[in-house]
């Protein structure tokens, strides 16, 4: 074949596909330490997500409301888009969190600034029992999720991918940073396993503040 017919390929993020027994398997999905250099966004990059989410297409308000939440409450992306209003007490600023993967449920409070986005959302889309819901009523998909945040991601110029769990991983350590007790921040997370958190205080830079006194 002349080589003015043949095509690039571009390169795959993606490991090729093997044979075994004569049969092809799928390409194996390469690390996530190949593609970023952490899994959590620290809070400038945060506010930088939710700025743009506000400002791109007609549910600008929201995206940036569900960031807000998945943010403030370190809510997988299955957590968020199960969110009924029916689970927050908007007179009383609380929300029931109920955790995925055998996780402990708890009642979280809510801001100011949440509360004033949920009950602005609250008119925008007042027919559906879900919080965070399509034009149509219905609740938004995980999927959905996923193609928002990249893309508000890239128009944030946040230079490796995003993805939602990135967010959970972001209050764990926002909360760690800040200096809360490790067992405070296992209960508001749902992890039932402590192991789980002490992966945020392990990375939190406050542990080395008196190793010099310089």
């Amino acid at each position: 074949m002349p080589m003015s017919n043949v095509v690039a390929l571009k390169p795959s993020r993606h490991r090729p596909p093997t044979t075994q027994n004569g049969k092809v398997t799928p390409p194996r999905r390469g690390k996530n330490t190949d593609r970023r250099s952490r899994e959590y966004l620290k809070p400038d990059e945060v506010d930088a997500l939710m700025r743009v989410a506000a400002s791109l297409g007609r549910h600008g308000h929201r995206d940036q409301t569900l960031i807000l939440l998945a943010y403030r409450h370190g809510l997988r992306v299955s957590e968020l888009v199960s969110l009924r209003w029916d689970m927050l007490d908007l007179k009383q600023g609380h929300i029931h969190v109920n955790r995925k993967k055998s996780g402990t449920p708890s009642v979280h409070p809510l801001r100011g600034p949440e509360l004033r986005a949920l009950r602005r959302l609250q008119r925008d889309y007042p027919n559906s029992p879900y919080i965070f819901v399509t034009e149509r009523g219905g609740p938004l998909t995980t999927a959905t999720v996923r193609k928002l945040m990249a893309r508000a991601g890239a128009e944030a110029k946040i230079t490796f991918p995003i993805h939602p769990h990135m967010l959970r991983h972001s209050t764990g350590y926002k909360l760690a940073n800040d200096g809360h007790d490790t067992r405070a921040i296992q209960h508001y997370l749902g992890h039932r396993n402590i192991q789980h958190t002490v992966r945020y205080t392990e990375l939190s830079p406050h542990r080395f503040n008196k190793f010099w006194n310089d």
